[in-house]
């Protein structure tokens, strides 16, 4: 097996175990207590509800084909510039099954192509998808009584967009189980699809024509404008973009990568915490 099948692997195991152990002590319910405001309402079941079958198939489909739309391009895009790296239509297939994250795949692609080590490349995108704890603990609440195995198949298809689509739909009270394995599941077909067409088609693209070296640079750009949305991102994409080009000078190798992040990302974290913490502490009374 080519070796970057098992890095991927490796990526895709802690991820999936996420949503498995988030409430293994806690007791499990069939239904969720929603708190909205000062009132409290009762969420739907975890199960679906009493509707058995294939009543979920539709609605699930319904919340899914606005992903799938935006799955396509990326995934084409994706799976040319895989081809270009020296990926086979296969690996670029495992990859996309194993990891299932736009993101982590395009920073994976691009430190293979750079000749980086199979360390580096585990860790940079484990750092990159740490978001995914956040997102999976959120949604951990809305699937309490679910089995293990129904957790682990729920957590392997979570992303950025699914999340959106699934967790605004649980704080509704009208969403369960089943639809949002049709979402996840709906999108990562989709993305397998479109990123083995894209290693397919990539094979008929000479290198180089259409701008096609540039393009992984021009999604990383949009990638990286659209996590902008506060003065703390914009702060900690620029001094992780000054420090990992310092180390890059001054040490050989592709550490810059996941040391830039982490700097960026810790001192940009402290300070916040700092200035939090400031800005709530009590005021003392003046004495006369």
């Amino acid at each position: 097996m080519h070796p970057f099948g098992a890095i991927c692997q490796l990526i895709r195991i802690w991820h999936g175990i996420v949503l498995v152990h988030v409430w293994r002590d806690r007791p499990l319910r069939s239904t969720v207590r929603v708190k909205e405001g000062n009132s409290v309402k009762q969420n739907a079941p975890a199960d679906g509800g009493q509707k058995e079958g294939w009543y979920w198939l539709r609605p699930g489909l319904n919340a899914a084909w606005p992903i799938c739309l935006g799955y396509v391009p990326i995934g084409l895009a994706f799976g040319v510039l895989a081809q270009k790296a020296g990926l086979s239509v296969l690996h670029i297939g495992l990859m996309s099954v194993l990891v299932f994250a736009g993101s982590s795949q395009l920073i994976a692609v691009s430190l293979f192509q750079s000749g980086a080590g199979g360390l580096a490349i585990i860790l940079t995108t484990f750092v990159v998808n740490l978001r995914h704890f956040l997102m999976s603990s959120a949604l951990s609440i809305f699937t309490r009584g679910s089995g293990k195995r129904i957790l682990a198949l729920f957590a392997y298809g979570v992303t950025d967009e699914s999340f959106a689509v699934n967790m605004a739909r649980f704080s509704k009270g009208s969403w369960g189980i089943p639809p949002a394995l049709v979402v996840n599941h709906t999108a990562n077909a989709v993305w397998v699809l479109s990123t083995m067409a894209g290693g397919l088609g990539g094979q008929f693209i000479p290198a180089g024509a259409f701008g096609i070296d540039y393009a992984l640079v021009a999604m990383f750009i949009i990638l990286l404008v659209m996590q902008i949305r506060n003065w703390r991102h914009l702060w900690a994409a620029l001094l992780a973009g000054v420090s990992a080009t310092l180390w890059s000078l001054w040490i050989p190798g592709n550490s810059y990568v996941i040391v830039g992040s982490i700097f960026a990302a810790s001192v940009v974290t402290a300070v916040t915490w700092r200035s939090s913490g400031a800005s709530h502490k009590p005021a003392t009374k003046r004495q006369e």
